[in-house]
């Protein structure tokens, strides 16, 4: 298993929340996501508060591509955008799956 650590600003802070994990496993997607977090404790309606974590989300696997690989990260965003847009309206597989208690 390659698991990516765990960012040294989420291991100091006791309040610290995991939202989102991501696995490619037998040959397909694997999430593990806390959802209802912002539902339950702000107005923010959770949705948007998704939408936040997916696009800071995306602008630091450009800032990685950038330092990695001196890829323009204006360009990486323009391209997860297109693809991010394309799988949303054509999805290439199936979001299977259910809750599971902790």
């Amino acid at each position: 298993m390659n698991e990516r650590p765990i960012p040294d600003a989420a291991r100091h802070d006791a309040d610290a929340v995991e939202m989102l994990r991501v696995w490619i496993a037998n040959q397909g997607l694997h999430c593990s996501l806390k959802v209802g977090m912002y539902k339950e404790s702000t107005d923010i309606p959770e949705e948007r508060a998704w939408g936040t974590i997916l696009a800071d989300a995306a602008r630091h696997v450009a800032n990685a591509l950038h330092s990695a690989y001196d890829a323009n990260q204006d360009e990486s965003i323009e391209q997860i955008k297109r693809a991010f847009l394309a799988e949303l309206s054509a999805p290439t597989s199936d979001a299977d799956g259910g809750f599971v208690d902790p």
